[in-house]
Order: structure tokens, then C-alpha cells, then sequence
């Protein structure tokens, strides 16, 4: 076992010198099953009851068919409108407003590896900031034990980034909504948990899911260096923040996935992190950043046997995260100490596999601090706090077991992102809004 575990270490390690589970038709191909076993809607990353086991146990289950290496392919394109143009564009290259964009390329390792060990590799050319990367990467080793005679299933799991090891899409890597616009305006806080680390830090962690009803994890992350960094393609940028020491993350949950059709989650998870702010160590002093969030996850398959059943989902989750920059105070003058908080919940419907509407709500507040939060409104609104909602209705014609083509996949979206605040300010806090038409093309090899 211990040869196994480092050997997922050493392999980690290996493919950084060298994001969004995403529906990835290399699993379709591996199980004999179509994207609709899996996903909500026939598209990831929304995992049904299959889909989440199949995770759990290290992507590894098969048709039993001869093996070929899980390569997969998807292609993300968009038009962005925002309701005010953009002073400067959108972004380098972009004009101010009505931008048609080839959102990014990524190819993926997704699959099984050996028995009991598989991955989901993905590297990604961003075609925004026109940069090859590293993205998400989850390796896993898995088995079944059965402690007081409850059928049960341990693993390990060596990845890149909080929470990209979990199974429900209420946490952060693959939450609501799936895909989004590049060229659009975004709120300008966020959590450390809510993405700030990842495909920036490297971890190793073990998991179980303890009798189909409580599921616990634990890990351990450390920052990447500046070369690795670079060897990825994640460009550090002079004065990022820097991470000092480990970064212990955790998560436990009850659950369980009832023959009816319904299935239910609910968890906690949450890291604690050293931060040197702007990697600036003169302060002889760090930023401790302590997340804690509750999540709960609900799902409905009206009839389980049948593969394109309609389905609802819904999810929801509380981030609060507790800041004590005693580095920032000395340095910059900031607070001592802050709080955010971030309220996130999502319920979709989806009619036979292939028309999925869903709609979210999305609420960021906290502490006022002129260091952290400007105003584009005027200097007296220092806040993070930022409100609204997003709409949106996917297509999927392909990914059920009478689809006319087996080897790739294809979602249409339309999406609206309504803000009621944004970055302190409710007046005028609709200009941010915006509409983002994808169309998202995945296929295997």
C-alpha cells in the first residue's frame, strides 16, 4: 500500500514538470455507458448516483471490453454580451463588448490507469489569456473494505486544488455554473477555498465513503514552487501571495443515494492557510485565512431504471471565512481582522437528458476594508459585497443510449448573470450584468 502511495505522489510530482470532472467521453468509452448515466443532463460536471461512485472508486470501473487509453477531448466556444461596454475591452485582444471567444482547448488523461488506480488529468490551452496549463488533476488509488461487516470504499487521492476531489457539485471546483464567461465582469472578492489555490498547490489526502452513508476526507497541500509553476503553465505573477508551510483541508459528510430515486448530502469541508500577502515576508508575518462551510445537495430521478428519466438537483453552500492578516495590518495598513462570507445555491431540472434549465442564487458580504475593496462608485464604499442571480438553460441532443453518434458529445447554453450589488455598490450594479452563449464539444480518442 505505502508503494502505491507514493508512487501517486511521484506521479503528481512528475506531470507538474511536465479545472470544471467535466464530461469526458473517454469515460463513456471505458464504462460501455453513455454521458447520461453519469451526468445530469447527459453533460458534466453535474454527477448523478453512477457518476459519483464511479469517482469514488478511482475511475476505474470498465465494460470489461480490451483496454485503450482514456484520452479525451472538449472544445469550449462563446459570444459575451455585457449590458455596458468595457473601457480599455473586456481583456488583452478583446474589444469593449460583443466578444466571440475560443474559451479554451483542453485534452485530458481520464481514466483508469491499473486495477484500483485511475486519474482525471486535464491540461488546457486558455484561450482568453492565450496560455497552455496544467488544470485540474485528481489521481486516485481505491478499494473496498468492510469494517463491522458495512460495505465500505477507501482511497487515496493526489491532486491540485481544494476540493477537486469531491463528489457533490455544491463545493467550489465544480459548482454551479459549470462554465462562464472570461470576458465578463466578476465580483473581486472571493474565498481561499473558492478556487484562489487551485492548479497553485500540490496535496495528498485519503478518503472513505463508510457504509453508502459517511463520507470523510482529509488532506495536506503545499504551495508550488515559482519553477514548477512556471513548468505548468501557471505564470506566477511578480508579488502573487506565497504560501508558508502546509495547508490542512477536510471534509465530512452524510449521504446516501436511496433506490426511489432520491439522494441526499449533507457535508461540512473547509482548509486553514499561511499567507505572505504579495509574497512579502519583511512583516516577519503571516495572513491566516481559517474557511468553514456547510454544504447540502439534493436529487430526485423520477424513474432510476430508465437512463434519461427526467431529474431535479439542487445544491447549496455557506463559505464563512475567518481572516487575521497579521502581516497586511503592519504592511498595508489593512484591518487586523476580517470576515467573508459566501451563500451559493443552484436547482436545475433536467426534462430527458437533454433540456436542462437552472437557476441560482449568489450572495458575497463581509467586512469593509479600503486596503482589500474599491468602489468603482466612489471612495467611500469599501465592501465586498456582492449579490444577484444566474440563469440558464442547456442543450444536449447527444449523450443518451439511442444517440446517432457514440464518440463525442455536444451542450448548447445560454446564460444570464443578473447582478442586485456588485463590489459594494447596488446603484448601477446592473451594468455588470451579462449574457454568455456557449457551446461546449467534447469527444475521445
Amino acid at each position: 500500500m505505502s508503494a502505491i502511495f507514493f508512487g501517486l505522489i511521484t506521479a503528481l510530482v512528475f506531470l507538474g514538470g511536465m479545472r470544471d470532472a467535466e464530461a469526458v467521453p473517454a469515460f463513456a468509452q471505458q464504462t460501455g455507458q453513455p454521458c447520461a448515466t453519469c451526468h445530469v443532463g447527459a453533460f458534466g460536471p453535474q454527477l448523478k448516483p453512477y457518476g459519483r461512485d464511479f469517482k469514488l472508486r478511482g475511475y476505474t470501473a470498465t465494460d470489461g471490453k480490451p483496454w485503450k487509453p482514456p484520452i479525451a477531448m472538449t472544445i469550449q466556444t462563446s459570444f459575451t454580451h455585457t449590458q455596458s461596454a468595457q473601457p480599455g475591452g473586456a481583456a488583452r485582444w478583446f474589444a469593449p463588448n460583443d466578444n466571440f471567444a475560443l474559451d479554451q482547448v483542453s485534452v485530458y488523461y481520464a481514466g483508469r490507469i491499473a486495477p484500483n488506480l485511475g486519474a482525471f488529468i486535464q491540461t488546457t490551452y486558455d484561450g482568453i489569456a492565450r496560455v497552455v496549463h496544467l488544470d485540474n488533476a485528481d489521481i486516485r488509488y481505491a478499494d473496498e473494505f468492510s469494517p463491522f461487516d458495512m460495505d465500505s470504499v477507501f482511497g487515496f487521492t493526489v491532486n491540485n486544488s481544494p476540493t477537486v476531489s469531491d463528489l457533490w457539485n455544491s463545493t467550489p471546483v465544480w459548482g454551479f455554473p459549470y462554465n462562464s464567461s472570461g470576458l465578463a465582469p466578476g465580483p473581486v472578492a472571493s474565498a481561499i477555498i473558492d478556487g484562489q489555490l487551485g492548479q497553485r498547490v500540490a496535496g495528498t489526502g485519503a478518503y472513505a465513503l463508510w457504509g453508502d452513508w459517511v463520507y470523510t476526507e482529509f488532506a495536506l497541500y503545499r504551495g508550488l514552487g515559482r519553477d514548477v509553476l512556471n513548468a505548468t503553465g501557471i505564470v506566477p505573477v511578480s508579488g502573487a501571495p506565497r504560501i508558508d508551510g502546509l495547508v490542512p483541508y477536510w471534509r465530512l459528510a452524510l449521504q446516501h443515494d436511496f433506490d426511489s430515486g432520491h439522494s441526499f448530502e449533507l457535508g461540512t469541508y473547509g482548509l486553514h492557510a499561511n499567507i505572505y500577502p504579495n509574497g512579502d515576508r519583511s512583516a516577519g508575518a503571516t495572513d491566516a485565512y481559517t474557511d468553514i462551510a456547510f454544504d447540502a445537495n439534493y436529487q430526485f430521478i423520477t424513474n432510476p431504471d430508465v437512463t434519461t428519466s427526467d431529474m431535479i438537483s439542487a445544491h447549496a453552500t455557506l463559505i464563512h471565512e475567518k481572516q487575521d492578516l497579521n502581516a497586511s495590518s503592519i504592511l498595508a495598513g489593512s484591518n487586523a481582522h476580517n470576515t467573508l462570507n459566501i451563500f451559493r445555491a443552484d436547482v436545475s431540472y433536467a426534462i430527458a437528458a437533454t433540456v436542462t434549465p437552472s437557476v441560482q442564487y449568489f450572495n458575497t458580504w463581509g467586512s469593509a476594508d479600503a486596503n482589500f475593496y474599491t468602489s468603482p462608485n466612489g471612495p467611500t464604499i469599501y465592501r465586498p459585497n456582492s449579490s444577484g442571480f444566474i440563469g440558464e438553460i442547456a442543450y444536449v441532443p447527444f449523450g443518451k443510449p439511442d444517440s446517432a453518434i457514440s464518440w463525442g458529445n455536444i451542450r448548447f447554453a445560454a446564460q444570464y448573470v443578473a447582478y442586485t450589488q456588485f463590489n459594494g455598490v447596488s446603484h448601477g450594479a446592473n451594468a455588470n450584468n451579462a449574457l454568455y452563449l456557449s457551446v461546449w464539444l467534447a469527444t475521445h480518442f
